[in-house]
């Protein structure tokens, strides 16, 4: 009996992935340069704020706490019992970057009949960092990105001191592709011009297949550190609020963890590393932002 019960657990386990190969890569989703992204639900419900949605890979990268002391400048603390209230068995030591590798989609602002064309973007990000030195707000530097060379989000983002890369993207208009022949999806993102001394500058996600166990991280921590406000040089913060309780994350929407390989050399994470193993999360929701924020004015957020 107890063996007829593991078959059952495996055979749901199985068909669970096909489902999800289905839905993900079905005969309707051409390799075409054509968004599988779902359309904003949510722009009449905020008519004076942008809103878009966003699907993406996060993927988690943990890194010895030693290295990521040297990263971050010294003058914003790293809250590591935040980060531990959520993930109580994360390793001793450990810090947890996460790699963001995005499509933001039907960007736009009904009340002024604004409408910003699809763009990508790639970066490594450090949350749960005390930016107002109040010991308990949570903020995520993103000191540099890879994005869409032909958009306006390089000089948003050059707005908040971030060191901004125009890219090419693949696939060009979706946070990711299938790999041919499974169930796995890859994304690539270059910078268009070399660097001095390193070439181009560069992160690849290399078949990061659906799991349905094992993640070590939950939806609460992802939906945490994706909600963080965002800075660059701590003047300005971006402050995207991702809702995760749409019917863009719903039935065969819902968000998926994941399981890949990493292969990047984007500052500052500077030198080529090759990770194999990541976990991460890819789910695609709408989101409000509100931009060029006073950093000060979002003091509060621990998720």
């Amino acid at each position: 009996m107890h063996h007829f019960h593991s078959l059952r657990t495996q055979f749901r386990a199985v068909a669970r992935v096909l489902a999800i190969c289905f839905v993900l890569f079905s005969p309707s989703a051409a390799q075409k340069c054509i968004t599988h992204d779902q359309p904003n639900p949510i722009a009449s419900q905020y008519p004076d704020l942008p809103t878009g949605t966003l699907n993406s890979t996060t993927a988690i990268i943990p890194i010895p706490l030693a290295s990521a002391l040297a990263i971050i400048p010294s003058k914003w603390r790293i809250l590591e019992g935040a980060y531990r209230s959520l993930l109580p068995n994360f390793p001793a030591g450990q810090y947890p970057v996460f790699l963001y590798a995005a499509h933001d989609h039907d960007i736009q602002i009904p009340a002024f009949n604004f409408t910003l064309p699809d763009f990508s973007r790639t970066s490594f990000n450090f949350p749960f960092l005390d930016l107002l030195g109040d010991g308990y707000t949570s903020f995520t530097w993103t000191p540099s990105q890879l994005i869409s060379a032909d958009s306006a989000a390089l000089a948003g983002a050059q707005g908040y001191g971030q060191v901004a890369y125009a890219a090419s993207f693949d696939p060009p208009c979706d946070a990711y592709r299938a790999v041919p022949g499974g169930c796995g999806t890859y994304h690539k993102s270059v910078s268009t011009n070399s660097t001095s001394g390193s070439g181009h500058v560069f992160v690849e996600l290399d078949d990061f297949q659906p799991i349905t166990h094992g993640s070590p991280y939950t939806l609460k921590f992802y939906k945490n550190i994706t909600n963080q406000p965002i800075f660059g040089n701590g003047a300005l913060c971006d402050n995207m609020i991702r809702l995760f309780n749409t019917t863009l994350t719903k039935g065969v929407f819902e968000p998926r963890f994941v399981k890949g390989k990493v292969s990047a050399n984007l500052p500052p994470m500077n030198r080529m590393q090759v990770m194999e193993g990541v976990y991460g999360l890819q789910a695609d929701t709408p989101f409000i932002e509100n931009t060029q924020v006073e950093c000060a004015t979002l003091q509060g957020y621990s998720g």
